[in-house]
């Protein structure tokens, strides 16, 4: 996965939207892109039994993501929700349910968007640059 990392403001701005639209309770869903250019933001169900304060991505949309990812459709490079009365920062749930693998984690609170790479050693801040699209 591509250390240098950018996002279209298109993205940007679903993570907005989407956000806004599932208060009071937490959104989420699916980064997609190559060679570490966000260019989709794809909402997915929050299957979690409490979604105003966590959030699970529907298994079955993150296994047909990684199958179409798998038919050179574009990659899973990470995953975002949004922290309804919280902070953009990975919160200690956030911290504990993370894998260590690398991907990309949008963290959407009020009108900020906080980027953060899942490391082998814990959250990192991600320095992202917006591209148009």
């Amino acid at each position: 996965m591509a250390m240098e990392t950018a996002v279209t403001s298109g993205v940007k701005a679903t993570l907005l939207a989407e956000a806004a639209a599932a208060d009071p309770l937490e959104a989420c869903g699916l980064l997609l892109g190559q060679h570490g250019l966000i260019t989709a933001a794809v909402p997915v169900l929050n299957v979690h039994p409490d979604p105003a304060r966590h959030f699970e991505i529907d298994p079955a949309a993150l296994i047909a993501a990684y199958k179409a990812a798998r038919a050179d459709g574009p990659e899973v490079l990470g995953y975002y929700h949004s922290h309804p009365s919280g902070r953009i920062e990975p919160s200690a749930t956030d911290r504990s349910s993370a894998s260590g693998d690398g991907r990309i984690w949008a963290i959407v609170a009020g009108d900020a968007i906080g980027w953060w790479r899942d490391a082998p050693g814990g959250f990192e801040a991600l320095p992202l640059r917006v591209v148009a699209g």
